[in-house]
């Protein structure tokens, strides 16, 4: 399922070990996974994986999950830090696989994570408008 979402070859940068995995007792549906004690990622009831900023960190070390995130400028990091949605006019770079409604990260200009959140447009457009939001960002990190 990782590499279904975020594209084949992201599933490598998973642990090895440590998974645990939560279900639901009366559906019998994946609710939740987490990494020695830590959420790992969430799992909506269509089945698509919601992120933690602490999954999110393990994953940015694979090449093709950056296709999945998105860089705003040093001016948005800090409002992004507190949880804040990102606009549109502090993206300074999105990948090629962010799409409406899907799963995103955002990263500083340095690299770093900032946290992770749902986009709102294609990542192709993000650039392009002065105003509204880009990014409504569910988890802060740091």
């Amino acid at each position: 399922m990782v590499d279904y979402q975020f594209g084949k070859g992201t599933a490598k940068a998973l642990p090895a070990d440590g998974l645990e995995f939560f279900y639901s007792r009366r559906s019998g549906r994946l609710k939740r996974v987490t990494h020695r004690g830590e959420l790992f990622a969430t799992i909506r009831p269509n089945g698509a994986i919601a992120l933690s900023p602490y999954s999110a960190s393990m994953l940015i070390l694979s090449r093709t999950f950056l296709r999945n995130s998105i860089v705003v400028s040093d001016e948005a990091a800090e409002f992004v830090r507190q949880g804040k949605s990102v606009f549109c006019r502090f993206v300074v770079k999105a990948g090629n696989h962010v799409l409406p409604g899907g799963e995103v990260v955002v990263l500083s200009e340095r690299g770093e994570l900032l946290g992770v959140g749902r986009a709102k447009l294609p990542g192709a457009f993000m650039g392009e408008f002065n105003a509204g939001v880009a990014v409504k960002v569910r988890s802060a990190h740091g």
